[in-house]
């Protein structure tokens, strides 16, 4: 059955390789007005996944994942109209040169080919990934998880009807009906049919990729975001920035899940922080120092520090100074977003330069590593790795290239 979906996307790939900027961009707007015209189609699949959900006892950060609503739904087409409009991925010259024998040589961008994205409980990603890799010329083979699929199902027949529409292969866009393990780790292994799998969901999710994949993977990771208040800090500004990356979305993957304070400033910072968090539901877990500033809040044990709570719980650990701070972000993060709120710009530039982080923030939320608020467009998720993407996966990421050689007869 795989195999079968692989024969058929690599089929569109083919054709899709050889469309113009214009047709993918007026496909891409003809799935974001057909996702429109089918919202009601889409929302009742989506309530149909909730009452199921709800049934199933699912954890109230998925489920968040999962609700769709009309504001949903809508910037989900938004997503596909600002894909639509960024410039060509394809045919753009990256490097040319002329060699001493004559040959002259450019790199060209060109499509990946075929992607498969594993995903979980977000019925969106299937119109965020399908809209970037057709935009970048690819066919997407996507797979989510069981909690989605009535969601995904509507909303991928909703993207293959435009594809119809506009003359172009539908089997550019296919989604995979079996949310069985089997089928993901038949996906991992599509050898001749996927060119790269992006698994997009939980650690266990992206570890099974990783060590079980016989395509290339290109890796999204967990996020475990720290904010570092300095003791140069504007404490309302860091209690602002905080709550913001916490209580926003508390369940996606740049949520802040950790906060480093400095000793010098913790005894006035953190109760002015605790104060935003826990008016708006927070559990704070602490260290002693931190217990100590805020009594009443949970300890924080080992297994706190590297956590991806995905919802309405913070880790706090009070530190000694910036180095203490990068030593945690060190051991504990995960190479997604840290952030350091300082208005001395030394210590600043110490903690850019020396965080290992796909995103690295002064003064600023964590909640800003997104394709759409980088400029991207929508993306298919944030790289962690460091080859060939880094950060938010946008569309230039879902392109590869190739060298062009023109001669005169020059033989070697």
């Amino acid at each position: 059955m795989l195999k079968d979906l692989g024969i058929r996307a690599r089929r569109a790939a083919v054709a899709l390789a050889q469309t113009t900027d214009t047709q993918r961009a007026g496909a891409l707007l003809a799935m974001a007005q057909r996702l429109m015209a089918d919202m009601e189609m889409v929302l009742a699949a989506n309530r149909a996944d909730l009452d199921q959900a709800m049934d199933d006892g699912i954890p109230t950060a998925m489920m968040d994942r999962l609700a769709l609503n009309p504001a949903r739904v809508a910037d989900m087409a938004r997503g596909l109209e600002e894909a639509a409009a960024l410039p060509d991925p394809l045919g753009e010259i990256q490097w040319q040169t002329t060699r001493p024998n004559g040959l002259r040589i450019r790199r060209v961008s060109v499509p990946l080919g075929v992607v498969a994205v594993i995903f979980e409980a977000r019925p969106n990603v299937t119109a965020d990934a399908a809209g970037l890799c057709l935009r970048a010329g690819n066919a997407c083979i996507l797979r989510g998880g069981k909690e989605a699929i009535r969601s995904n199902l509507a909303v991928a027949a909703a993207l293959r009807k435009a594809l119809k529409e506009q003359d172009l292969p539908e089997d550019g866009v296919q989604l995979v009906d079996d949310t069985s393990r089997e089928s993901a780790d038949a996906l991992m292994r599509l050898e001749g049919y996927v060119d790269v799998l992006i698994p997009r969901g939980g650690a266990g999710l992206i570890r099974r990729a990783v060590e079980y994949a016989t395509v290339p993977v290109l890796e999204t990771g967990e996020g475990v975001c720290h904010i570092y208040v300095d003791k140069e800090a504007d404490i309302q500004m860091a209690a602002d920035i905080i709550h913001n990356a916490k209580t926003s979305r508390c369940s996606v993957c740049n949520a802040c899940e950790c906060m480093l304070i400095h000793q010098d400033i913790a005894a006035q910072a953190l109760p002015v922080i605790a104060k935003k968090l826990l008016a708006s539901g927070v559990t704070i877990k602490g260290d002693a120092l931190s217990q100590a500033i805020l009594p009443g809040i949970a300890p924080a044990g080992e297994a706190d520090w590297g956590r991806e709570y995905l919802d309405l719980t913070i880790a706090s650990r009070v530190v000694r100074d910036a180095e203490e701070a990068l030593a945690h972000i060190a051991r504990y993060g995960t190479g997604h977003s840290e952030a350091i709120i300082t208005g001395n710009r030394a210590t600043a530039s110490l903690f850019l330069s020396r965080v290992d982080a796909a995103a690295v923030y002064h003064n600023a939320s964590t909640r800003f590593t997104d394709g759409g608020e980088f400029g991207f467009g929508a993306e298919i998720g944030i790289s962690t790795q460091k080859l060939h993407a880094r950060g938010p996966v946008g569309v230039k990421a879902l392109t590869s290239y190739k060298y062009i050689i023109e001669g005169t007869g020059q033989t070697r």
